[in-house]
């Protein structure tokens, strides 16, 4: 099955088009005129998981909500799928589009390539807003570590040869993982079919194999080491936080106090890991807030 082959989900005032990053042929979809925005999405999903914020952005704001490689409609080529690469193309596309500077909303994977790209390239970032991920910087081990890695048994599966794939490839396993933990009912059938009809594809389900694998295998040990203890956070930040995520335990989210300038965490009890679906509305508030500079929306730190 081919990405022309799948019917694009529609959301009013958006346009679609394809833009080469370096010979990947990555799919942007667009709304609004203004100062940009860039929405990156996480796994298992595309552009499509912006649906509900990106129109509400658009009335004074550019919004780019680009598929990342291997997922949605653009290219899916061999690979290891290193998030650093993912990054690179991130680079890569605002190159292409002739954007010096962009606010940032990411969440998931793409919260986790955010945070690579405000540490790498702080220069393109006016402003984060991550979603309902790790920082880079992990607490020290101990017994207490041991439920948090647990909570990536998912990965496990996903990374595992023939078995991931199969997986990634079943339309009910990849509905679960998508509603598992959420407090509201976010999603239609309709939007569900929209995220698990381009992964039943071999390529992107091969993609979301390698995504995977490459992280346990190579990048979450040198995570785990202190891979990012040197480095310093100087894009003010906000991270959006809901405590029903199943994957990622907030109680864990890393010593960000001594290594961002200015950051922000707000932890939420009425939300599961699929924030932007379903608080849209608090999304919207907050990146606005913070875009504007005048946070002015309470915010409960991590204590």
């Amino acid at each position: 099955m081919k990405p022309d082959q799948i019917e694009m989900p529609d959301v009013k005032g958006m346009t679609h088009r394809m833009v080469d990053v370096g010979g990947v042929a990555m799919h942007v979809a667009e709304a609004g005129s203004g100062p940009p925005i860039l929405l990156l999405h996480g796994w298992p999903q595309h552009w499509y998981a912006w649906r509900r914020v990106a129109p509400e952005l658009a009335g004074e704001h550019r919004v780019i909500c680009p598929d990342l490689r291997g997922f949605g409609w653009s290219d899916a080529p061999p690979g290891a799928y290193d998030k650093a690469t993912l990054a690179q193309d991130v680079i890569g596309l605002l190159d292409a589009l002739e954007l010096e500077r962009v606010d940032l909303i990411a969440h998931d994977w793409g919260a986790w390539i955010g945070f690579i790209l405000c540490l790498e390239h702080p220069e393109r970032f006016a402003h984060y807003l991550a979603l309902n991920i790790y920082t880079p910087w992990p607490d020290p081990p101990s017994p207490r570590a041991i439920p948090v890695i647990a909570r990536l048994w998912y990965q496990v599966a996903l990374a595992t040869p023939v078995l991931g794939q199969a997986l990634i490839r079943r339309t009910s396993f990849v509905r679960r993982l998508i509603t598992a933990g959420a407090v509201h009912q976010a999603w239609t059938d309709e939007e569900l079919e929209a995220f698990t009809a381009p992964l039943r594809a071999r390529a992107r389900a091969d993609a979301s194999v390698h995504l995977y694998r490459t992280f346990l295998l190579r990048e979450l040990p040198r995570f785990l080491g202190g891979q990012f203890r040197g480095r310093r956070l100087t894009v003010p930040t906000l991270m959006l936080h809901g405590t029903r995520d199943l994957a990622i335990d907030h109680r864990a989210l890393g010593q960000w106090r001594s290594h961002a300038e200015e950051m922000d965490v707000e932890l939420r009890e009425d939300s599961g890991h699929f924030i932007a679906e379903e608080l849209p509305e608090l999304v919207v508030a907050r990146a606005k807030a913070l875009f504007e500079g005048s946070r002015q929306a309470e915010t409960r730190p991590v204590s």
